[in-house]
């Protein structure tokens, strides 16, 4: 079966309702977290991906009974401190970030060493913004070149409480801090940059001793020591960074409308909304609720006639940092030039996304000045690929293949996009979504 997809021809215009696959953000963090639960707890639609499956396998290595049936899986929490800690322990984080930096704050009580090891994307990211704070509790950490995996970890007996300044707005170190602090005598403060809020919410619908101060640009995180958490019976809702791109699709192909069945549209994860609002894009939350702390809506959105350009505010950053890829897509079809600074962070993703995103927009045909940090698009409404685009390379980044698939399906061109397994990361059922799409 080759491991690439061709494509050659524009989607054409849809009218459809889809159902998408659990949120990966809650899927792992309620893995993680029942496998500190006093019980069992269970999932329905959890997120079936490689970054999910890695990290109940990392449970598992831990000492953590896990079962997988019929799209249900059942964890058996052994309680806080129920991790079986033994000698010469690997575990792979494989792709998966969240996996790697919030599992490690979980293992700050280790009294053996732990190797944590990933591919070589994930290798190639920072972990001294975790191992940094972490350290603080007592931990000891060895990291290749004081900076990537493979790190060692060696807990103590006498951790104690922190501070901790997270000024990059990254939920997975201000998760990484918190899932430590559920393990230490005292009071663990955390000022954190506005970011992902779903640890603190599921904490706070499990009733443990978190505390959230909001102010403008940071929220005051306290946590004291838990002694016990309750089983988590979790229906997980979808993710609506995987929704993103059949919403981009819906708005780049004329005449279609799409509705997204039961998304999470979490306040901290909506900024895509936000930002296709401002642009032209009718786009409606319909159905809301709220589910165990968490906000959910079915997501109904409509090709607009116009694009307009944006002038992107840094504050919706954090909000939309993995959707910038079909961002860009968007802003090249509207009317004017758009501009998006202070996201250098995104080269810091499994891929450098937005060299990439740069990259992908100069190779359709459109004029882009990038610098470290910013990106500034020329839009072009009438733009129409007549040329063979190839996309390899990049690290396996599943978002990269998926914004290629976007794009090719939207502009038209010949796309040969390499590396198709590429989306077991995070979304398996992509291109069979996609094929219902296509379906009239």
């Amino acid at each position: 079966m080759p491991n690439k997809i061709i494509l050659k021809k524009k989607i054409p215009n849809f009218y459809k309702k889809i159902t998408i696959p659990g949120d990966k953000s809650i899927s792992i963090r309620w893995v993680l977290i029942s496998s500190l639960a006093t019980g069992v707890s269970k999932a329905k639609n959890l997120l079936m991906s490689e970054d999910v499956l890695a990290s109940i396998q990392a449970i598992r290595k831990l000492g953590i009974k896990a079962e997988v049936k019929n799209n249900v899986c059942k964890i058996y929490g052994k309680g806080i401190t129920g991790y079986k800690y033994r000698k010469n322990l690997i575990i792979n984080s494989q792709n998966s970030g969240t996996l790697g930096r919030l599992i490690t704050g979980i293992l700050i009580d280790t009294p053996f060493p732990i190797k944590i090891i990933g591919d070589k994307s994930l290798s190639k990211r920072d972990f001294k913004r975790i191992t940094k704070p972490l350290g603080k509790f007592g931990a000891s950490f060895q990291l290749k070149n004081n900076y990537n995996l493979p790190l060692t970890i060696k807990g103590s007996k006498k951790l104690r409480p922190i501070k901790f300044f997270e000024n990059k707005g990254s939920a997975q170190c201000k998760s990484s801090v918190i899932l430590g602090g559920i393990k230490v005598d005292g009071k663990t403060v955390i000022k954190a940059r506005k970011s992902r809020n779903h640890t603190e919410l599921l904490f706070k619908y499990l009733k443990l001793p978190i505390r959230v101060k909001k102010n403008k640009n940071f929220d005051l995180i306290e946590i004291n020591k838990v002694n016990k958490i309750s089983p988590i019976n979790y229906n997980i809702p979808s993710d609506i960074s995987s929704a993103a791109f059949f919403i981009a699709l819906t708005v780049l192909t004329k005449k279609s409308r799409l509705i997204v069945k039961n998304v999470n549209v979490n306040p901290t994860r909506t900024g895509i909304i936000t930002i296709l609002r401002k642009m032209g894009v009718k786009i409606f939350l319909i159905n809301k609720k709220i589910y165990k702390g968490e906000t959910i809506a079915d997501i109904s959105v409509k090709s607009p006639k116009k694009l307009r350009s944006i002038n992107c505010p840094s504050k919706l950053n954090s909000e939309a940092i993995d959707e910038f890829l079909i961002i860009f897509l968007i802003a090249a079809k509207a009317k004017g030039v758009s501009f998006f600074k202070n996201l250098g962070e995104l080269n810091k993703k499994e891929s450098p996304r937005l060299k990439w995103g740069s990259k992908i927009l100069k190779m359709m045909g459109i004029k882009v000045i990038a610098t470290r940090n910013s990106i500034k698009i020329f839009g072009n409404p009438n733009l129409k690929i007549q040329k063979k685009i190839v996309i390899q390379k990049y690290l396996k980044d599943h978002r990269v293949f998926m914004s290629s698939v976007i794009a090719g399906l939207s502009f038209g061109g010949e796309w040969h996009i390499h590396n198709k397994e590429a989306i077991k990361t995070s979304f398996p059922s992509f291109l069979k979504i996609i094929n219902i799409l296509k379906k009239q």
